[in-house]
């Protein structure tokens, strides 16, 4: 009597590999490569953008104005991509569009933190004040640097009012500087904000204050600058 010995054959899943899986994970890829370059050439494009105009064109207020090159970097990125690289995106229009979104919200997020906050800044002005005085200052001695060095050396009442100029709220007329509709609206929603939304308390030097919720509150008026009544 003899035996029949037969061979075992493995399942053709356990010993040869499955070429259509590593086509799906090799064009997942691809597609990905191709929205994170999407992503980065807006923001690169956002910054090259940013630094000509910062550089050789003319700024009224940085704010806006980096938030427009952040637009037109954007709408760079976008003609490159409907001109060129259309034809040869594994990208469907849906995709390309939530990564030009994806890229607009990250330059914009540079726009409003980066040149805005260098700007406008105090805490960086502290820093940079210290760092010109040999890296100390005495704690007394700001009062006085804010009033005498910080208001030229920034400019800060110029500025300002050019930036508000800009923004419309506010206008200038023989002298007197008014508030627009546009600027009293800005002022009600501030003092509603502040008065119900910022931290009623907020650690100032080591002790827990509300000071800043209404800084008006203690108010001294050190001169008499209201605007004259125009003759009629």
């Amino acid at each position: 009597m003899t035996l029949k010995v037969t061979e075992r054959r493995w399942p053709k899943i356990l010993t040869q590999p499955a070429p259509i899986q590593y086509e799906e994970k090799d064009h997942m890829i691809k597609r990905t490569l191709s929205a994170a370059g999407i992503v980065v050439a807006c923001c690169v494009a956002m910054l090259i953008v940013n630094i000509l105009h910062f550089r050789f064109f003319t700024v009224n207020v940085v704010l806006y104005d980096a938030l427009m090159d952040t637009v037109i970097a954007v709408v760079l990125v976008l003609a490159v991509y409907l001109a060129i690289v259309r034809r040869r995106s594994m990208l469907s229009g849906l995709e390309v569009a939530l990564c030009v979104l994806i890229g607009f919200l990250l330059s914009s997020f540079y726009a409003l933190s980066v040149p805005t906050i260098i700007d406008r800044s105090l805490s960086f002005y502290i820093l940079e004040k210290i760092a010109q005085r040999g890296g100390g200052i005495q704690q007394s001695g700001f009062a006085q640097i804010f009033k005498d060095e910080y208001l030229p050396e920034h400019r800060l009442v110029d500025i300002r009012l050019t930036e508000q100029l800009n923004s419309g709220t506010v206008k200038i007329e023989d002298g007197c500087v008014s508030l627009t509709p546009r600027g009293e609206h800005m002022v009600a929603f501030s003092r509603f904000y502040r008065l119900n939304m910022l931290p009623k308390k907020r650690e100032i030097m080591g002790k827990l204050s509300d000071d800043l919720v209404d800084p008006f509150r203690n108010s001294k008026q050190a001169a008499d600058y209201k605007c004259k009544p125009k003759p009629n």
